[in-house]
């Protein structure tokens, strides 16, 4: 009995250029599996993060190690299949799987080796930040990454990775050693500051645009017990508090982190029952420095008289989890972004006046510190362009219901447009949709010819397309070496 007969295919047809024989000849050639509309996995392969995008993938390969990869990159390549690549399955605008093509999906590759004489953290392409944080606490160490745990490692870290411990310890791509990676004509190679240079700066925020990263060295920090958690203010004192804070942060030692959000206070503990459901503006913060001088830090912040001061000590993995289950997958979400230099009084209005209308309570604005140790590495040592900004700003409608898609898209485009004029031009790779090739251009700045360049060297035929897209046009980039 052939495979099509004991399981008909109910989605997308083979893609062109494929048979049911030349299908089987892959899947055998695969350690893990091979999922197809049809499959009674198939539906889960599907899920994605955000519930309001929808693709429907010919196969997904799960690979369970590099030689699963190395056999699906070859498959695109030879068959000019559109490829998407999967890890944690985070991505706002759905870029982990494609219509009618085939998706790599590393959600099986999840290995995390720590060495804590060397300090160092060897982390598998499908691991998602909790996975790290697991293995890293245990020796009071840890690697600057998101909010998330459940945020994949590979994503976050090709876009720069914002989170924490940014402004003690940089950008997640600050703390990159190495990468082991599979391009598009099939070789497996290492990059770093020794061995393809070129590709080593331009995976430092370039996204996933020159081929599957299936291994990340990472530099371990120690970072053990931290003292965090959010303080909150009435809406009403918004105005107040954020310009208050633009001020104060980045006068703060770099061991202080705090991002700046509104938000609606969730109906559950730890929150006190009077304050549940109310729209608020708040801080939530991370303190990595000496406890001893914790108090003396907050004293400004508690002379402003918030209605809850939830900072306490805690480990770090404790931290990184405490939005997971506000946030699980599945819910709408619509993101925009941009980066900022500057938070002007004529700005600050703007925001309460939407903060004013968060449209459910997920919905929210956040504000992420970029400076101390970000603004250390300049702005063409990396791919990662906007050194010089202070804050990444991120809009986000959210809502479990599907009914609520439009409320909570056109809030968050109504809000970013509103805001945009104050911005520095470009956003976080991470923070954005599908929004055209302009937007990615201002996000890499004059770091985009050389982008063009390192893409034309690696992937001359875009197979790696299903991203914030580096396209290998019509420029005239600077000489790259091999």
């Amino acid at each position: 009995m052939t495979l099509e007969t004991h399981r008909p295919q109910t989605g997308p047809g083979l893609p062109a250029g494929l048979t049911p024989d030349s299908v089987e000849l892959f899947r055998a050639q695969l350690r893990g599996a091979l999922i197809q509309p049809g499959d009674a996995d198939y539906a889960e392969a599907c899920q994605l993060y955000n519930a309001m995008i929808h693709k429907r993938p010919a196969m997904v390969a799960r690979c369970a190690d590099v030689a699963d990869v190395i056999a699906t990159v070859a498959l695109a390549r030879e068959r000019k299949l559109p490829l998407a690549v999967r890890g944690g399955g985070h991505n706002g605008g759905g870029l982990g799987l494609v219509d009618d093509g085939l998706v790599i999906d590393l959600s099986r590759m999840r290995g995390v080796r720590v060495d804590p004489d060397a300090r160092t953290v060897r982390v598998a392409g499908g691991a998602v930040w909790g996975d790290v944080d697991h293995a890293t606490h245990a020796f009071g160490l840890a690697v600057p990454s998101g909010i998330i745990s459940t945020t994949g490692v590979g994503g976050l870290t090709l876009g720069g990775g914002l989170g924490h411990l940014t402004r003690r310890f940089g950008l997640t791509i600050d703390n990159l050693i190495s990468v082991d990676m599979v391009l598009a004509d099939g070789r497996f190679v290492t990059a770093n500051e020794d061995n393809h240079r070129d590709l080593f700066w331009a995976v430092r925020g370039g996204g996933g645009n020159f081929g599957v990263v299936t291994s990340f060295l990472f530099r371990a920090n120690p970072v053990d017990t931290v003292i965090g958690g959010p303080t909150l203010w009435p809406l009403d004192r918004a105005a107040e508090v954020m310009a208050w804070y633009r001020e104060f942060l980045p006068a703060a030692p770099e061991e202080l982190n705090g991002f700046f959000a509104f938000i609606t206070v969730p109906p559950a503990p730890p929150f006190p029952e009077e304050l549940h459901l109310q729209k608020m503006c708040g801080v939530v913060w991370c303190y990595t420095g000496d406890p001893a001088r914790a108090d003396e830090l907050f004293k400004p912040v508690l002379a402003l008289k918030p209605a809850l001061h939830g900072v306490m000590p805690m480990p770090f993995p404790m931290l990184q989890t405490a939005f997971d289950a506000l946030y699980p997958p599945g819910h709408q979400w619509y993101w925009r972004a941009d980066f900022v230099r500057e938070i002007p009084d004529a700005a600050i209005e703007r925001h309460v006046s939407f903060a004013e209308r968060l449209p459910s309570m997920q919905s929210t604005m956040h504000l992420y510190p970029i400076d101390g140790a970000v603004h250390r590495v300049g702005p063409h040592d990396t791919a990662f362009r906007f050194r010089d900004a202070r804050w990444s700003e991120v809009i986000v409608g959210v809502d479990p219901s599907p009914e609520r898609a439009a409320d909570i898209s056109t809030w968050a485009k109504e809000y970013w447009n509103a805001l945009h004029p104050y911005s520095a031009g470009g956003a976080y790779v991470n923070f954005m949709m599908e929004e055209g090739q302009e937007r990615v251009q201002a996000t890499y700045g004059d770091n985009y010819p050389r982008l063009v360049a390192v893409k034309r060297a690696y992937d001359p035929e875009n197979l790696f397309h299903v991203n914030q897209n580096i396209q290998p046009g019509p420029v005239n980039p600077p000489s790259v070496a091999h």
